[in-house]
């Protein structure tokens, strides 16, 4: 028979199609796999409409075959078949697909039907791991069958067989093995298993292959011998397209583990679909621990890409954003637009159609569980809040409103998680402010000077326990109109008119010495003051507008920031009615020489009950020294 060239444009994508567009070589099973559900998807529907070609449905398979000494892989379906111009249309040109073709009727018909390949090309993935390729094929409306035969850019050639049964039968002769590639390994049974567990399973028709078994030896005790049997390699029924329902949580479970390698449950599963101009099912999973690298580089994000129940993608990145890149799971979807290669998601707007479905659906089930399961909301936020609050500052503030309702602070009501909205609500109408204080635990919070005044006016405070909440809280800047107001900044506005009066009265009194305090102190202070919220302490440290004291210290620890310098402006606060002002007012009246190294002690004890470095540890020891020798 004569050979038959490839049209020009068909070589040359053909030569692409061996050497670029395929990542994994190993994926040309599941195309051919694939191509051979179509064919099958194709003879079930002919039966179902045409009586005189009824089949039965257990009769539709596929099967693998392994033959190591001629190093064949063998393909064979029970599927539509090809006649010779299917042949020469469909494999002779590339990109010409008999499933487009097919699923362009049906749409005519207005019938429904899954089909996977679309695309044309994917029968030509076998040529990256194969020399030679024979397709064998009879049309299921025709008596005659026939071959095509390629050994790949050279050409191909079709003639006229014996072939009894209907289908299609794809011999591809292997490759020789070479440095860099192990060919042969596709003629081992577990490397075939592996794959279809992997790219296959869940198509839905059963995957064949005769397999090595070993059965106790019947005519020696102990001893066992091998026997080869039929074994249907795929599960066929994926479990996220039955019923939920019908699913038991052990199954759910049992799915999540294997699926994402995982010792532990899933804490919560969402399973749903969707029907409409997009269609998808999604099969999701909420870990029940923070996966040990999720906050390093190594960790990828993104959830696995089904189409018609055919794996494509492990991590497609773009179906999740990054404030939810905690989840788990996988969609399947019929109506996703792949390319060529079935690998990658054209960035076209079904794919964001898809991506604010699925997060429209995590943030409502997250809404759910945690106004109607608090304590699971809880342990999930323990987990992962962290990510929800990088979701509000990432991208400066883009999704702050839509994510602000769903972190948690714990707070002076008994250290417990309360939300911003529960924290507004049980506000005394006189508040003003939100009032944050910032520590690394709730016990060093409490110790602040300040808190005792905010108290007892029986206002609320948020504990910022994290770095980041501060960061929040600057991305958030208010909520239901209510400022963020840390408890540390110089103008906090706790005074009644009577109590500002007096502080007004105790400055002007002791103008003088709190100039000279200032005076000793430098620009270390912007200013010393006249405390009004200290009630048992003797001083405290306050910021004034721009750096916090608490971003002083975030940058002081950040190798990244620490040459930087960035500093609070502090205001140092003494208390009036403490009896170590009384001392600093003896103390400048009698002995003025004396007040520089008091105001220093004072200044570096307000230091360090705030957290902040001192300057000079040794000096401030030597002052306290001297002072506690004096009669």
């Amino acid at each position: 028979m004569p050979v038959k060239q490839f049209k020009a444009e068909s070589k040359r994508l053909l030569e692409l199609m061996i050497n670029s567009i395929y990542t994994n070589k190993e994926i040309f099973l599941r195309e051919l796999i694939s191509n051979a559900s179509d064919a099958l998807d194709k003879r079930h529907y002919l039966s179902l409409t045409d009586k005189e070609h009824t089949v039965d449905r257990k009769d539709l398979t596929i099967t693998l075959t392994q033959d190591k000494e001629k190093r064949q892989l063998i393909i064979e379906d029970t599927g539509i078949g090809m006649t010779e111009e299917d042949l020469e249309n469909n494999l002779g040109t590339i990109a010409k697909s008999g499933s487009a073709e097919f699923r362009k009727q049906l749409e005519k018909a207005e019938d429904n039907i899954d089909i996977i390949g679309q695309f044309g090309v994917g029968f030509y993935s076998a040529f990256m791991v194969s020399k030679r390729i024979v397709v064998e094929s009879r049309n299921a409306l025709s008596d005659k069958a026939y071959s095509w035969t390629s050994s790949g850019e050279e050409g191909y050639v079709i003639s006229e067989i014996d072939k009894p049964e209907i289908g299609t039968r794809i011999t591809l002769e292997l490759k020789d093995d070479t440095e860099d590639e192990n060919y042969s390994t596709y003629l081992e049974e577990y490397t075939i298993r592996n794959l279809v567990k992997k790219y296959s399973d869940y198509v839905r028709y059963p995957i064949q292959m005769e397999v090595t078994k070993s059965i106790p030896d019947p005519t020696d005790e102990g001893k066992t011998i091998d026997t080869k049997e039929m074994e249907t390699l795929n599960s066929m029924i994926p479990l996220w397209k039955k019923s939920k329902s019908s699913i038991k949580d052990e199954e759910y479970n049992e799915f999540y583990k294997s699926k994402f390698n995982d010792w532990e449950d899933p804490q919560k599963v969402i399973h749903y679909s969707v029907e409409g101009n997009l269609s998808y099912t999604a099969l999701m999973f909420i870990p029940s621990k923070t996966p040990y690298n999720f906050y390093y580089q190594d960790f990828e994000p993104g959830l696995q890409l089904y189409s018609k129940g055919v794996y494509i993608l492990d991590k497609a990145k773009d179906l999740l954003p990054d404030e939810f890149r905690f989840v788990q799971g996988l969609i399947d979807s019929d109506d996703l637009n792949l390319n060529i290669s079935r690998e990658i998601l054209q960035q076209d707007r079904q794919v964001k159609m898809l991506a604010k479905s699925i997060t429209k659906k995590i943030q409502s089930y997250l809404e759910d569980m945690l106004k109607n399961e608090r304590e699971d909301y809880e342990k999930f936020f323990d987990n992962f809040g962290l990510n929800l609050k990088y979701g509000i500052y990432k991208d400066y503030g883009m999704n702050k409103d839509r994510l602000q309702d769903l972190i948690l602070f714990r707070s002076s009501k008994e250290g417990k998680y309360v939300t911003l909205n529960e924290y507004v609500e049980r506000m005394p109408e006189e508040q003003k402010a939100i009032y944050y204080a910032c520590g690394t635990s709730i016990e060093e919070i409490e110790k602040l000077p300040v808190l005792k005044k905010i108290h007892e006016k029986g206002y609320e405070v948020l504990y910022f326990l994290d770095e980041r909440d501060e960061f929040v809280s600057g991305i958030l800047q208010n909520y239901k109109e209510k400022q963020f107001q840390s408890v540390n900044k110089a103008d906090l506005d706790l005074d009644n008119e009577d109590e500002k009066k007096e502080k007004e009265e105790k400055t002007q009194e002791n103008k003088d010495m709190l100039d000279k305090m200032k005076e000793a102190l430098g620009n270390q202070v912007k200013e010393v003051r006249i405390s009004s919220r200290l009630t048992d302490d003797p001083v405290c440290i306050v910021a004034d507008e721009g750096v916090s004291l608490e971003m002083e210290k975030y940058m002081a620890n950040d190798p990244m920031n620490r040459m930087n310098g960035i500093k609070a402006t502090k205001i140092l606060e003494i208390n009036p009615d403490h009896p170590i002002f009384a001392k600093l007012q003896s103390v400048y009246k009698e002995e003025p020489e004396k007040l520089d190294d008091y105001t220093d002690i004072l200044y570096n004890q307000a230091l360090l009950i705030q957290g902040l470095p001192i300057s000079d540890p040794v000096a401030y020891a030597k002052k306290i020294a001297n002072m506690m020798l004096e009669k």
